[in-house]
């Protein structure tokens, strides 16, 4: 009896293990911006966007003016001024439906006309999908 007892715990032991071991990393989501009021819609609409993938991805928010900001937009590359960077996986040029995108800037139709990029909402969410179900 102990030793059916002991054999089931290990089973189960090793079956929660593996089962750890597998699961499949967050994506990696790091966003430099500008706390600036224009921006708010678009963060917003970015939040409700990555609220829909649980645990698949882990964001990280670098508010460009703060001293932490400061040191992620160096790390990254950063020199220009840039209302809005996302990056996912460490990329911010992806691939997404047969274009390249690149997730810099307000999305297309947001903000002042100077600072939109060439990408949707819609893009960020296929470029998403692509990444965490890759994963």
């Amino acid at each position: 009896m102990k030793r059916n007892m002991l054999f089931s715990l290990l089973v189960l032991a090793l079956f929660a293990i593996s089962l750890t071991a597998f699961a499949a990393k967050p994506v990696k989501v790091e966003i430099l911006y500008l706390n600036h009021g224009p921006l708010e819609p678009t963060i917003e609409q970015m939040k409700q966007v990555f609220a829909k993938y649980g645990n698949k991805i882990s964001v990280s928010w670098y508010d460009e003016e703060t001293t932490g900001g400061e040191q992620f937009k160096a790390r990254k590359g950063i020199t220009q001024h840039m209302p809005l960077v996302i990056w996912l996986d460490g990329k911010s040029n992806l691939p997404v439906n047969g274009k390249d995108i690149n997730f810099a800037g307000f999305p297309t139709g947001a903000g002042p006309i100077f600072f939109q990029g060439k990408w949707t909402m819609d893009d960020l969410r296929a470029a998403l999908d692509q990444i965490t179900n890759k994963k």
